[in-house]
């Protein structure tokens, strides 16, 4: 078997794994979110839930797309056309990936920060007030 043979067979392989997460991620989801309203007869939370849930899938699936398409590409005889058709591809699907993980965070990733830092900062505080002081503060009796 010759090395370009082998290379198709990758490729061929990341697009049915890409594939089949997106099938298998789309019934766990939906297990996910029917588990969700069961628990909470809360049917907006259990479609929020379905969306992020769904929305990492189609992530993961994409990227693993976008593997296959460069393991193809890089390993076949690229012609212009091909790079071209690479790029338009990779071009939408980074704007689609883009676009859901805004879709799932609710914040752009250059702004997450922003807004996740203060409350980790908070949490970290409020934790270590109730903690108390630890063993290695000073007591506040002398010592002998």
């Amino acid at each position: 078997m010759d090395s370009h043979a082998i290379f198709e067979t990758i490729g061929i392989a990341f697009e049915f794994v890409g594939v089949a997460a997106l099938a298998i991620g789309f019934v766990v989801a939906l297990v996910i979110a029917l588990t969700v309203w069961i628990r909470t007869r809360n049917g907006t939370t259990a479609f929020r839930t379905l969306r992020e849930a769904f929305g990492g899938v189609i992530l993961l699936g994409l990227e693993l797309l976008v593997a296959a398409d460069l393991v193809k590409t890089v390993t076949s005889q690229p012609t212009l056309t091909d790079a071209l058709v690479l790029g338009i591809i990779v071009l939408i699907r980074t704007i689609l990936s883009f676009s859901l993980q805004v879709e799932i965070d609710g914040v752009a990733p250059w702004r997450r920060a922003l807004v996740t830092g203060p409350e980790v900062l908070a949490h970290a505080a409020k934790k270590a007030a109730s903690a108390g002081p630890g063993p290695d503060a000073p007591s506040a009796s002398p010592g002998i």
